[in-house]
């Protein structure tokens, strides 16, 4: 599959354009994501097991709005089904694929519980050896959590950048899970320059999305959603692949 590299600004025209597939349908927009955030919270009430599995199904949510942007974009309607469309659209590949993003993201916090720790230890045993005075070991321990927060930011930029199209190259078309996180690796090595324009944009619209009460999140984040698919669209062109079938709607 071709990856292609585009230009910096298109970082801010995946936003841009990812607010014009919004405006087609607000309230539905709106309502998609109320619902999923409300299925995460209740979800994540298990203790313990509740963030794991919805780790897992996360893709699964994640490709059916990849699907609504397509259809949407296609001119096609709307509707609430499009929220368990990608559980209905190669669904083992996408639990795959939060599968392997689970492994990565435990895999990460047991190397910062590691790295943290270790410096930690380190430093009080240093400060006991020299006879150093309580504040010199507590900024022994800050630079222990320090290093921990280095690591664990190095490793874990390169997941996400695994993550980022994954769903929608496994729904939009049908690449194993596997294959789709080294593909979005890729794709997104590849264009770190969109990628830098579009997170500094995005950080400053949440910071203003946050100041009404978080409200401005109900539009924003549908926006970001959409800016995924669209960046898909740019990275990923369409070639030859066959593309996934249209999602099986509910009645």
């Amino acid at each position: 599959m071709e990856v292609h590299k585009v230009s910096a600004g298109q970082g801010w025209q995946w936003i841009a354009e990812g607010f014009g597939l919004f405006r087609k349908n607000p309230p539905i927009w709106i309502t998609l994501f109320v619902v999923y955030f409300l299925i995460v919270i209740v979800v994540s009430i298990v203790p313990v097991v509740g963030p794991l599995v919805m780790t897992l199904l996360a893709p699964a949510f994640t490709a059916g709005f990849m699907l609504a942007c397509r259809d949407v974009e296609a001119g096609e309607e709307l509707e609430l089904g499009y929220l368990i469309a990608g559980f209905k659209n190669n669904a083992g590949q996408l639990i795959t694929v939060g599968g392997m993003y689970l492994v990565g993201s435990i895999t990460i916090l047991g190397l910062m519980m590691m790295a943290g720790g270790g410096s930690i230890l380190g430093s009080a045993a240093l400060g006991q050896m020299q006879g150093a005075e309580p504040n010199e070991a507590m900024v022994g321990a800050m630079g222990g959590m320090l290093v921990a927060l280095l690591v664990a930011l190095a490793l874990l930029v390169p997941l996400l950048m695994a993550y980022w199209f994954a769903p929608a190259l496994v729904v939009l078309r049908n690449v194993t899970a596997m294959d789709a996180m080294k593909l979005s690796f890729v794709g997104c090595l590849r264009n770190m320059w969109p990628f830098t324009i579009f997170s500094v944009i995005a950080f400053i619209l949440m910071m203003i999305a946050m100041i009404p009460f978080g409200l401005g999140m109900l539009i924003l984040v549908p926006v970001l959603n959409a800016s995924i698919y669209l960046g898909y669209k740019d990275i990923f062109p369409a070639g030859p692949e066959p593309e996934a079938e249209a999602p099986v709607l509910p009645a």
